[in-house]
């Protein structure tokens, strides 16, 4: 038996799978399987926390948990190969190994430098769009094969972020009167790249993001929107976000909200729902928040001059 080494709130930082899900998936498939420490707490094992890092990424791509969860890490490994191959992923950018070497060495000033660099001669939205998009892929499939430790993952993610922010601050405040988007996640979401991502695609296009970070509750959400006088609530799903809560909380977010603001529900979870919401625009994709922007512009009415 291997000695267990991870709490619950340790696995979830690590694998981006909530505390709630941990323990369904506990009761409802028998994995994981925790020991208990001398507290009585959860504690998991490392190779408990590589296979759910595994099933985490496979679920990233459009697998459920109950068809996987009993298959072995190896297994999933290959799946996951086999999954990005039948998807046909955009190849890693060029410099994927000069980034993974630099991870490797934990050179974190050469690592901004380079996504700085990147970021001044690609432009924002094809950086994002063609770089880190398929950056993001490679590093997280290198950590799902233990090709890096989950700090150099962290590096890279924090290193792209602080890259992101400095070029989103490097645009000039947008026109008042342009449309105000709110970016955040309901509780139970930890992701929140992908909220950072999407305002590095939009504040090119002269509207003026306010992000509230992640795991924000509806009535805050419902809050902040009247407070920022919001236009379009954004809010982001990760795939392992539970359809159910995310259909719960949409309903009740359109319910509060008034009709003349729009709310976007994006990210890999948003694939899986099969019907249509009234009041509702689902954005799949990074590269649909574009184009879905230019269209809700073309016919958007200013309340105050509706």
């Amino acid at each position: 038996m291997s000695t267990p080494s991870y709490n619950i709130g340790a696995v979830e930082r690590e694998t981006g799978l909530s505390k709630d899900l941990l323990r369904m998936w506990e009761r409802r498939y028998g994995f994981p399987s925790p020991a208990r420490d001398a507290g009585g707490e959860r504690a998991y094992s490392p190779a408990e926390v590589s296979k759910l890092r595994a099933i985490k990424r496979l679920m990233d791509v459009g697998l459920r948990p109950g068809r996987i969860v009993h298959q072995s890490l190896e297994a999933l490994n290959a799946l996951a190969d086999a999954r990005s191959a039948a998807r046909g992923d955009a190849a890693p950018p060029p410099f994927e190994k000069d980034v993974l070497g630099l991870l490797h060495r934990h050179d974190h000033a050469s690592l901004q430098h380079l996504l700085a660099q990147l970021v001044m001669g690609q432009g924002l939205q094809k950086f994002v769009l063609e770089s880190a998009t398929p950056l993001n892929r490679a590093i997280g499939d290198a950590w799902m094969r233990g090709e890096l430790q989950v700090f150099e993952e962290h590096l890279y993610t924090e290193q792209l972020q602080v890259a992101l922010r400095a070029a989103i601050n490097a645009f000039p405040r947008a026109a008042a009167g342009t449309p105000r988007v709110l970016l955040t996640t309901f509780p139970g979401e930890l992701h929140g790249l992908g909220l950072l991502m999407v305002e590095a695609l939009l504040v090119p296009e002269g509207a003026q993001c306010v992000s509230l970070g992640t795991q924000t509750p509806v009535e805050d959400i419902h809050r902040a929107a009247n407070a920022h006088r919001a236009a379009i609530v954004a809010l982001s799903f990760s795939a392992a976000f539970p359809l159910r809560s995310a259909v719960e909380g949409l309903e009740t977010l359109r319910g509060v909200l008034p009709q003349h603001v729009t709310i976007w529900a994006g990210g890999e979870m948003t694939r899986r729902m099969r019907k249509t919401m009234a009041g509702i625009v689902l954005v799949p994709d990074l590269a649909s928040a574009i184009p879905v922007l230019r269209s809700w512009r073309a016919h958007w009415v200013p309340p105050a001059a509706a």
